[in-house]
């Protein structure tokens, strides 16, 4: 195939964002279509590359681009892309945010209640289509260095668009904690990445950051068991594993809706997602090492994440530590090691990436038109919002890993690799599904279907039809996964195949 379909995919957004900051700021609406068109554009090219390759023998890397970009001795850089069944997924899962976080950024110049991104909606929408070319970049990269490279362009907008359009009272000093918190980390994975850089030409003659080479260039088993830890927690600080995980619940406070949406949908992910490509698969031998380690801290996370959701007062910090509960699973699912424990954490990434975009989102049409996140201090939402309260119903289903639904295809396999390996674990870690029950369950209650209190009475409205569609479009991935697993398990399998050959067959 000829046309750079990835190419495509990962730039336009930086093409929509450069063509937004040239219109001018009064035009608001006329920079939101942009905005939309762009953002339904990546959408179909991502569910067509994703359906190209359900279709396809799924073997491998698919839609291989290969150009070179720099190659001054000593430096060799590629763009090189390509997807392989555990990055497609997380390519259209990128896209479904994208979509719907525009849809909820929208805003409404001419109705009573200020949804959506009413303040400079043309510098939001150019920082949050940076933030989603920086993601593209980093699923499709097979280039370590452009990895890196869009590791960190993913990384710069959420300052700014935290400290910018952030909620006021915490937002300068969340939006500065997620900053250090993962330039540290990536610093940490950056020097690692360097020291493999540099150990593959001593072993091979050759420089090169292609991790395709780099899966086959001989690192020794004390250069894997010293540099695996620094790499892959460098990366997972991002996907937001104990004990480095006190930035996410702030940041996805802080965050206004689609930035939430985007943080915990697709960033965390990507933190998931870079410590298994480059820690896992470029050095294996270090991965079954330090396995244990891995295992217990994201056994912490699930049940810490779970325990400390449970007692929130505020539905934002709620969903934010249920995200590390829930990114704890895919950390516990990649710690196994094995086909069943990897299978379920890729197909989590992209099921808890829909769940909790659609949590956000929700929590977001609430907060705008009842000026509260404070649990306590609403009810009723049933009764003035029914299809949002449907949607958030639909996600708490899919958060508590109920059969029929993305979550129980995605959580099973995980808690059954982790028996095969260590059942003590799987034990005390399956608390957490009894505690996310739970405060899903009481806070559905409380939110949607108490009693309205009377300050609220009057005072708050019904969604608009652009966050009913929002809301549809996130439930209906949930559904058709949990319904039909095999649209994406088996693409995930050859995803894990791979990694399994890497490992040994471990």
């Amino acid at each position: 195939m000829n046309f750079p379909i990835l190419s495509v995919i990962t730039f336009l957004p930086f093409a929509a964002g450069v063509l937004i900051l040239m219109m001018p700021a009064a035009r608001k609406n006329e920079t939101r279509a942009i905005a939309l068109a762009a953002a339904v554009l990546d959408l179909l090219l991502s569910a067509w590359v994703y359906l190209q390759y359900l279709l396809q023998d799924m073997n491998g890397y698919q839609f291989i681009e290969r150009y070179t970009w720099i190659n001054i001795f000593p430096i060799n850089i590629e763009l090189h892309f390509g997807v392989d069944g555990m990055s497609a997924p997380l390519v259209l899962l990128t896209g479904i945010v994208m979509f719907t976080g525009v849809l909820i950024s929208w805003g409404d110049d001419d109705n009573h209640v200020m949804a959506g991104i009413q303040d400079r909606p043309r510098e939001f929408f150019a920082f949050l289509f940076l933030l989603a070319g920086g993601v593209f970049g980093v699923f499709v990269s097979l280039d370590l260095f452009m990895l890196f490279f869009f590791y960190e362009i993913a990384v710069f907008p959420m300052y700014l668009l935290i400290a910018i359009w952030g909620w006021v009272k915490t937002r300068e000093y969340a939006a500065m904690k997620l900053t250090l918190y993962l330039f540290v980390g990536s610093v940490v994975s950056l020097v690692g990445a360097l020291a493999m850089y540099w150990t593959q030409y001593q072993n091979t003659g050759v420089f090169s950051f292609n991790m395709l080479a780099m899966e086959n260039a001989g690192f020794s088993t004390t250069f894997q068991n010293i540099w695996f830890l620094p790499v892959f927690l460098g990366f997972a600080v991002l996907g937001g594993i104990w004990p480095f995980h006190n930035w996410s619940p702030d940041g996805h406070v802080a965050a206004p809706t689609a930035v939430s949406m985007f943080h915990a949908g697709v960033l965390m992910k990507l933190g998931a997602f870079a410590a298994l490509r480059v820690g896992v698969m470029l050095l294996p031998e270090g991965a079954k090492t330090w396995s244990w380690l891995i295992m217990t801290f994201a056994g912490v996370a699930v049940v810490y994440g779970a325990y400390i959701a449970f007692v929130q007062t505020d539905l934002k910090y709620m969903i934010g530590f249920s995200s590390v509960s829930h990114m704890g699973l895919v950390m516990l699912g990649i710690s196994t090691l094995n086909h069943t424990g990897l299978t379920g954490a890729g197909v989590q990434m992209f099921s808890h990436g829909v769940m909790t975009a659609l949590f956000f989102a929700v929590t977001g049409m609430i907060y705008d038109r009842s000026h509260t996140r404070m649990i306590p201090e609403l009810g009723g939402m049933a009764k003035v919002m029914p299809f949002a309260a449907v949607g958030f119903i639909i996600g708490g289903l899919v958060s508590m890993g109920m059969p029929g639904f993305s979550g129980f295809v995605a959580e099973f396999p995980i808690f059954l690799g982790v028996w095969r390996e260590q059942w003590l674990v799987a034990v005390v870690t399956s608390i957490s599904i009894v505690i996310t029950a739970a405060y899903i369950m009481m806070n559905i209650r409380k939110v949607f279907f108490s009693p309205m209190p009377e300050n609220l009475e009057g005072h708050v409205g019904d969604i608009t039809v652009l966050d009913k569609v929002a809301i549809v479009t996130l439930c209906l991935f949930m559904v058709v996964l949990g319904l039909f697993p095999g649209m994406m398990v088996p693409m995930v399998e050859t995803g894990v195949e791979n990694i399994m050959r890497l490992l040994g067959g471990a």
